[in-house]
């Protein structure tokens, strides 16, 4: 390998792509489907079938192979950017019930691929002459119709030469059917809007109305002929969109879904299987009560299942609800500070009478999947850094991750499982990505090849520890080779440090950038504060009306127990990077802790929480309306006048996340007050900021800045 890191880096985005992913196992677990590109370089995913018997790998269906069109449908590439997906070609793939088939799309065009010989059309991929541009198709359970989005509009084709029909909209503009809005996919992880009835009868149909919702412009100044894209943004404070769901039957009945929207109006979740009615889990707008209904497709009405209330706010879980084989129900719930994961039947949770199906002290991370009536999640103990793949089941709480591996090693694990076939994803300190194997009782252990590259360099070894009083889980790097006591080492602090987010775990994958910064001659550390995901619904809701104090005192605390136990960490000289939340927290740092904090790079900051989302924000600071105290408190903007440090502001123009403003006004704000400081203006660039010569130089960049606020040591 002859590429420098951040070349290699960039150009393997982030070293993911050649890797399996989004697993699927057939029913009778002989088979497992999944996505991966050809190559540690190349960017187009194709779609992969593996015989668990013998381990063989087949190409399903490759796109240059297809000859599939350039043209992106904008809502596929919105659904793209809100998952964070990098890469291009078949990048979701849906399955019927016994996975004879897949459907898919690439640019807009719907294909179908046969996975076995006796699938509907036979095998091979074909076509599907549905509308495009298409997003989001899925077959029914049985595997002769596709359900799909496309022009506001929800539409059911037949696979063997059926029509082609609307069974929901189109309507006005501004009005889709099918289609998760902004709020579910972003901050929700609802993907999608629609769901088949297990009898393949019948849709569960969301259709959101956006023209409540603010209308905010994004621009792209390189470019003055083309005028501004116009996106709807429901800011903190402003309106939502109005998502309403209905049954929708095959020749376009509807029947409209009742539930409190006055009281409850976001639509959090849904799931329609075998077993039972329809579940549905609706959320107020505080998030401090929810409920998970059943309904009665022939009637649309619902009736409560389980109603929960908390005084500071009710976190989604992953994964639920679900349904096992016997119609219970699969849920979770927070009990005596743990995240618990719960099975019972309907009449059970409704009168709360399901038992725990998890200990104390076991936090629940993401329900993955149901296998008959065993619930396969992730969970982590006592440390947070680690996370097991657990099964519970009629036998009891199984850790598959310990009873998988041989001389089972401490990391975070993830991974599938139907028909008595598991596929387990291991990631730990001594693997340079993730090892995926597949397991099948009575034969050996079959791996699943990845391509990826492996990084240049010498490998990340993490000094990991529990800093503070509360604990504050947090790395530490030194640049390779480096002898104790042989030099003072300038430290960066590499936060995320939010909601959500947890950088510190057991993954040598998580610190590949971080090792190369440290090569560059820093300290780098990473830590985890209050509010970060991964211990317990007590951790999390720490920050409850407080963004900015108590994430801000944990990157201290984080950085004086790394001084004490390191003695070559010189904090006369110690700069913050991040992006995002981590961007958000690092001006936060040189503004409000300039005694501490000596130089920042702030990416793609949240700067006035007022410009951020209504779900996300208002859960943490409440509605900007009825107080607007926490809001002035945790603003960057008026602090501008306290800047006495270097910082560099890192935003990409075509964000509509994080949308530019941020960093602007926190620009303007800094030049009122007369403050030197320095904006890097991304052209064409998203949050994501996967282009590969935008994310190699950055990182350049950024390190000469940080030599030049630093000194070079």
């Amino acid at each position: 390998m002859t590429d420098s890191f951040p070349r290699q880096n960039a150009r393997t985005r982030h070293f993911t792509l050649g890797a399996p992913r989004s697993f699927q196992v057939s029913p009778d677990g002989r088979r497992v489907i999944f996505l991966r590109s050809q190559g540690g370089t190349d960017p187009v995913t194709c779609l992969w079938q593996l015989d668990t018997a013998t381990g063989q790998e087949e190409l399903i269906a490759d796109p240059a192979a297809l000859g599939a069109g350039q043209h992106e449908d904008p809502a596929e590439k919105a659904r793209r950017e809100r998952s964070r997906e990098q890469a291009a070609g078949i990048v979701s793939v849906s399955c019927d019930a016994q996975a004879r088939l897949a459907v898919f799309a690439v640019a807009g065009q719907v294909y179908v691929a046969g996975l076995t010989p006796d699938a509907p059309g036979g095998p091979g991929v074909r076509p599907v002459p549905a509308l495009a541009p298409a997003a989001d198709p899925r077959p029914d359970p049985a595997g002769t119709l596709v359900a799909y989005a496309c022009g506001g509009s929800l539409r059911v084709i037949g696979l063997a030469g059926g029509s082609d029909r609307a069974v929901a909209g189109p309507e006005g503009a501004g009005v889709t059917h099918g289609l998760a809005e902004f709020i579910a996919a972003e901050e929700m992880r609802r993907m999608r809007g629609y769901w088949w009835a297990p009898d393949s009868t019948a849709l569960l149909v969301a259709r959101v109305d956006e023209n409540p919702v603010p209308r905010w412009y994004i621009a792209d100044p390189a470019d003055p002929a083309t005028g501004p894209a116009q996106v709807r943004y429901p800011a903190a404070g402003t309106h939502n969109a109005d998502v309403t769901l209905a049954v929708v039957g095959l020749e376009g009945r509807r029947t409209e879904v009742g539930w409190d929207r006055a009281a409850s109006p976001y639509l959090a979740a849904a799931c329609w299987q075998d077993g039972g009615p329809p579940l549905i889990l609706v959320q107020s707008r505080d998030q401090r009560r929810q409920q998970l209904l059943s309904v009665d497709p022939a009637t649309g009405a619902t009736s409560a299942v389980r109603d929960e209330s908390d005084p500071q706010w009710l976190n989604l879980m992953p994964g639920v609800p679900a349904r096992t084989g016997s119609g219970r129900i699969v849920w979770t719930s927070d009990e005596g500070g743990t995240r618990h994961l719960i099975i019972g039947t309907d009449a059970e949770l409704a009168a709360g009478q399901a038992r725990a199906a998890t200990p104390d002290g076991l936090q629940v991370r993401e329900v993955l999947g149901v296998d008959g009536e065993t619930v396969l999640f992730t969970a982590s103990g006592a440390d947070p850094v680690t996370a097991g793949l657990w099964a519970a089941g009629p036998d009891g709480l199984t850790e598959l991750s310990a009873e998988l591996t041989i001389g089972h090693e401490p990391g975070v694990y993830h991974g599938q499982q139907a028909g008595g076939t598991t596929v387990l994803i291991s990631r730990t300190l001594h693997t340079d990505g993730a090892d995926v194997t597949v397991h099948r009782a009575g034969q050996a252990a079959v791996p699943v090849r990845s391509l990826a590259e492996r990084p240049a360099g010498s490998p990340p070894h993490p000094d990991i520890f529990a800093a503070g009083p509360d604990g504050i889980r947090t790395a530490i790097l030194l640049p390779s080779g480096h002898e104790p006591g042989s030099a003072k080492l300038p430290v960066l602090m590499s936060p995320y440090g939010g909601p959500h987010g947890q950088m510190v775990t057991a993954s040598r994958a998580a610190y590949q950038t971080d090792q190369w910064l440290a090569d560059q001659g820093l300290a780098v550390v990473i830590a985890d504060g209050r509010g970060t995901y991964g211990r317990g619904p007590d951790w999390d809701r720490e920050v409850a009306g407080d963004l900015a104090s108590k994430p801000l005192e944990d990157q201290v605390t984080a950085l004086h127990a790394a001084a004490a136990r390191c003695g070559d960490l010189d904090t006369s000289r110690v700069a913050i990077r991040g992006w995002s939340f981590g961007g958000y927290l690092s001006a936060l740092a040189v503004l409000r802790r300039p005694d501490v904090f000596h130089a920042a790079v702030a990416g793609a900051p949240v700067t006035e929480w007022r410009l951020y989302d209504t779900h996300y924000t208002e859960r943490y600071l409440g509605h900007p309306g009825t107080d607007p105290g926490p809001y002035d408190r945790c603003s960057l903007l008026g602090d501008a006048a306290k800047l006495e440090r270097p910082l560099l502001i890192v935003h990409g123009l075509a964000d509509d996340n994080v949308v530019v403003a941020h960093s602007l006004r926190l620009s303007g704000a800094l030049l009122a007050a007369g403050r030197p400081h320095s904006v890097l203006p991304l052209t064409g660039v998203t949050h994501m900021a996967t282009q590969e010569d935008v994310a190699e130089n950055l990182l350049l960049l950024q390190v000469e800045f940080l030599h030049r606020a630093l000194g070079r040591g």
